[in-house]
Order: C-alpha cells, then structure tokens, then sequence
C-alpha cells in the first residue's frame, strides 16, 4: 500500500528515518514523536505510525519488539540519499568542529581526540592486523595508537554490530585540534589520493574539495580502490590518502613545536610542510601562508580493504580518551 505522499509528508519521513539511524535500539512511536518536536515537527503517535507503517512497506524499517521499530540497511542509504544535497560542505564543517571540540593535551597526554572507525567481521579480524602491519611500520598512518571493541560496544559514536569487530585509527584533525588550542588556525582543503616516491610526496592524482562533498573523502577513495598503500609500505612507491590544509605563514613555529610535542605522545600524520606562499605538490598555496600535507587516518585500513577485506567505514566517527588506545604491535602478540 506505498501511498503517494508529499513533498512535506516525505521530508518528515526521512526525519523519522534519520532519528532511527542516530539510535542504537529501537524506537517507538511515542519516543520518535518527541525526538521530532526536537526537530521542530509536531506530529502525534498515530501520525507517527501512519509514515513508520510507509516505511515497513518500502523496506526502510522493521518491527523490533513491542511497538518499536529499527532501521535498515536500506532505510540508512535513503537517508544518506536523500540528504545529500544539504549537507555539501558538511565535512569541511564537521573537521572544524572535530578540531574545536578536541580536549586532547599533548604535554599531559590526556584528553579526547577524534578517531575513525572500521568495523569487520570477527572472522577476519587476523588477517586485518596482518594486512594493515607494514602501513603501521612505515608510518603511513597518523599514529600507531588504536582502539579495539567487540560486538555491543562502541568507539566514538559507532556501535559495533554483532559478529563484528570495531577497530579504531587516529584521525588527522586531532592534530588540527591541537594546533587550534596553540592559537594556530587551520584551513581545510581537500582530501586526494597522494601519489608517494621514495617515501617523498610527489603530486596529488585525486582530490575531493571538503567544500563541495557530503561524504567524507577517504571513505570515497577507499571505495573506489584508488589506493596502493600496501605497495607504498613495502617499496615507499604509490598511492596513500592525503589530505591537504593550509595555515598562516607566521604560525610556523607553533605548528614546529606543536607537531613535536604531538610526536612524543606518539601522534604523528605531518607528512610534507611547504614554504610561504610556495605551490606544494602543484597545489597553489595564497599568499602568505604555508601548505601542509597531512597523511589520512585510514590509510592502515586501505591496505587491509587492498587486501581483499570486506569492511564499513566511517570517517570522524566522533571521539576516544586518549587513555583508550594501546600500541598496533601489541594487537599482534
């Protein structure tokens, strides 16, 4: 019985269907209504199941015990979908506020930062470490420190399905966060596949503008199999998730001693600094400031997905204590 409904009648469907994909157990109608007003829609508990009934029969949603319902895999790609086009530029706003609302202190070695998380089936949980192993070692990655949760936890804001694994990397923006806090503001680019020779970066032969794109890019380059990170490990030629930011001339020195500080806590991901107003791999840097290359957080898992590795994964997935991580290599033994 999929009725034809209106403009307004589909807008707040997919409002209900987003407030089910931000839920980690089902919702009811009563609930559902009122995380709506939070949204400014009013609709009353039978309105509610009259559009979760649309959604049952459109293979959106499905009951989950006593009057509630969860969403489905297709109910999360029609969100995604259907709110694409408002959300272009909504990485580049995200990375901003990942950066302002980083806690992490280098000095201290306390705080949040923010990570991305893969999520795999157990099974291959093996041979994941052992296809990401040489990007750990060779330092294609922002740090060597990682998360690991089992089936009903969570790392940031993601919940790791049964029969599955949550593995968790370090993302670049901590290091942007930081630099925010030394008063160093940082002006995200773009993330690009970044051809490597010599372990040296040579040219970016793929790049996504934060400002024109609602799905994070290394996630897209991922998918696409743009990447040879695993060759780049083992030979220093090939191809890794970049990301480009630029920063003021004057703040050189912050961004010098920040990122040594950084180092010693065991954070990393500055790959190439440019000079003033200098083009850095062919990228033309404005006037007075200083390009900066930074390596992407998944670059350990494009190897394992180079690998032949089955796996979800999602970008900036929110934040960890840095408490919370443990050494790569200690995963191995």
């Amino acid at each position: 019985m999929d009725q034809a409904v209106g403009a307004d009648a589909e807008n707040k469907l997919i409002t209900i269907l987003k407030i089910l994909s931000e839920s980690s157990e089902p919702l009811g109608s009563i609930t559902i209504a009122r995380r709506l007003e939070d949204e400014g829609i009013f609709l009353s508990e039978r309105a509610v199941r009259y559009h979760l009934r649309i959604a049952d029969e459109r293979g959106y949603t499905k009951p989950e015990g006593h009057d509630g319902r969860a969403i489905t895999p297709l109910g999360q790609q029609e969100v995604k979908d259907a709110l694409a086009p408002q959300h272009l530029g909504f990485v580049r706003e995200k990375l901003e506020m990942l950066a302002y609302q980083t806690t992490f202190d280098p000095a201290k070695r306390t705080g949040k930062l923010s990570i991305n998380t893969s999520v795999f089936a157990e099974k291959k949980y093996k041979k994941a470490l052992t296809a990401m192993k040489d990007a750990f070692k060779h330092d294609l990655c922002v740090s060597k420190l990682v998360a690991v949760a089992s089936a009903g936890e969570k790392l940031g804001s993601v919940v790791v399905p049964p029969g599955k694994i949550g593995f968790a990397t370090v993302c670049s923006v901590v290091i942007n966060g930081v630099l925010l806090k030394a008063g160093v503001p940082t002006e995200f680019k773009f993330g690009g596949v970044l051809e490597v020779r010599n372990r040296q970066a040579r040219r970016f032969v793929g790049i996504i503008d934060y400002a024109g794109t609602s799905l994070d890019p290394s996630e897209q380059f991922i998918r696409a199999r743009m990447t040879s990170v695993r060759e780049a490990a083992k030979t220093g030629n090939g191809k890794v998730i970049g990301v480009f930011r630029t920063m003021p001339a004057a703040a050189r020195e912050a961004l010098d001693e920040t990122t040594a500080l950084l180092s010693k806590a065991g954070i990393h991901g500055v790959y190439t600094i440019g000079e003033i107003s200098e083009p850095l791999c062919q990228i033309v840097v404005p006037l007075n400031r200083i390009g900066v290359i930074q390596l992407g957080g998944l670059n350990p898992v494009a190897a394992a997905v180079e690998a032949g590795i089955d796996m979800e994964n999602i970008a900036e997935s929110g934040f960890i204590d840095y408490e919370e991580l443990q050494p790569f290599d200690k995963l191995l033994t």
